[in-house]
């Protein structure tokens, strides 16, 4: 059955995604002027690859499923290249994990993709990566410390059942390329839940005009955050006007998710630069709603594709930074493509039932468009 699965899946991925409806698409007004492909990929160079592990029905059998999972891979340089990039990260909330952080922090370099699945199966993607890294060349010290990112996915998938394998983190990683990015219920997103409708994977991006740079600013999300009253979708209060009606017992009130945002650029930005992009992720994630629960694991990596070779200077490296007097709109291209990248999250996702027959509902596009009338959006 697994074997079937996979084969499955490499056959999704060797063709495009068909064509959907985007936030956009349903006249949700957004600030900015997005990218070719409104998606992190328009970062020249950066690949996606993913995953998606969607097997069974019915009553959850610990290690048989049902499974509504998946890995995401994010290539900052494309699977052909070995050059880190300098990044930062930043935890708004630290209830979650995201791997290889520390040496980040403290080398000022990502030194490989960074990987985002389920809270547990970070240990299989993280020992994958570094047998990927081994086979392609990809370790800058005789040791490796990758980044994997995670959301918890129980609520639909069978996560105490372990169903990623390093097969699947190879596949993602093999099959990463540019271009469009999926969306909704694929890859580590794919048993995901915000705002208690059906979510997941979601990419947005902004190309700033000539006055500022000419730079591009991609984003992508996994979310599975928030409370359904806290939502808000271009400031209309979408959740208060669609509240739940049939809240699973006990966890109505109780934020139980989470977030991880990826933030990607061309702009030369040094890592303590790229830890202040990574900040004002925070202020996209709040125009949805959120509020960052106890429960949340709120976490947020951004680096630049600048700087190339800098990694690999051995005396002195040449670098070029660009002016605090000229990073405000970075900033606000982030917070405006982390704005649409959640919301692009939850139109592109679809109805799911999963473990013991759980069904989250998506959002209903009918429903937005006319509360977005309603609203004067």
């Amino acid at each position: 059955m697994q074997t079937a699965l996979t084969i499955l899946l490499l056959a999704t991925l060797a063709s495009p995604q068909a064509a959907q409806p985007r936030a956009r698409d349903l006249g949700v007004p957004f600030e900015g002027t997005p990218g070719k492909l409104n998606a992190i990929t328009d970062v020249a160079g950066v690949e996606v690859g993913v995953v998606t592990l969607i097997q069974g029905d019915g009553a959850l059998q610990v290690g048989k499923g049902p499974v509504r999972t998946g890995v995401t891979a994010i290539l900052p340089r494309g699977k052909a290249s070995t050059d880190p990039v300098m990044a930062g990260w930043f935890s708004m909330n630290g209830n979650g994990e995201m791997t290889g952080t520390t040496w980040l922090k403290e080398g000022g370099f990502l030194e490989g993709p960074v990987f985002i699945t389920n809270t547990h199966s970070v240990g299989v993607v993280r020992d994958a990566s570094i047998a990927w890294g081994l086979r392609h060349g990809g370790q800058h010290q005789p040791w490796s410390l990758p980044v994997v990112a995670e959301t918890w996915d129980g609520v639909l998938n069978d996560i105490n059942g372990f169903h990623v394998k390093p097969d699947h983190v190879f596949t993602a990683l093999d099959s990463a390329r540019g271009g469009a990015v999926p969306e909704g219920n694929v890859g580590g997103g794919t048993g995901m839940i915000c705002y208690q409708f059906k979510c997941g994977t979601g990419t947005a991006s902004r190309k700033l005009d000539a006055q500022t740079g000419g730079y591009t600013v991609g984003v992508l999300v996994q979310a599975n955050h928030g409370r359904r009253p806290e939502l808000r979708v271009a400031g209309v209060p979408v959740g208060a006007e669609i509240p739940l009606t049939s809240p699973r017992s006990g966890d109505d009130d109780h934020e139980l998710g989470s977030i991880i945002i990826v933030v990607a650029t061309d702009a030369p930005l040094l890592p303590h630069q790229l830890e202040r992009i990574a900040r004002r992720a925070s202020l996209g994630l709040a125009r949805t709603g959120a509020t960052s629960g106890n429960g949340s694991g709120d976490i947020f990596i951004a680096f630049s594709t600048a700087n190339a070779n800098a990694a690999a200077a051995r005396d002195v490296a040449a670098v070029q930074m660009l002016s605090n007097d000229r990073i405000s709109a970075v900033f606000s291209a982030t917070v405006q493509a982390t704005e649409e990248a959640i919301v692009n999250a939850l139109v592109a996702a679809e109805t799911m039932k999963g473990a013991d027959g759980r069904i989250v509902e998506s959002l209903s596009h009918d429903r937005l468009k006319a509360l977005l009338k309603k609203y004067g959006r």
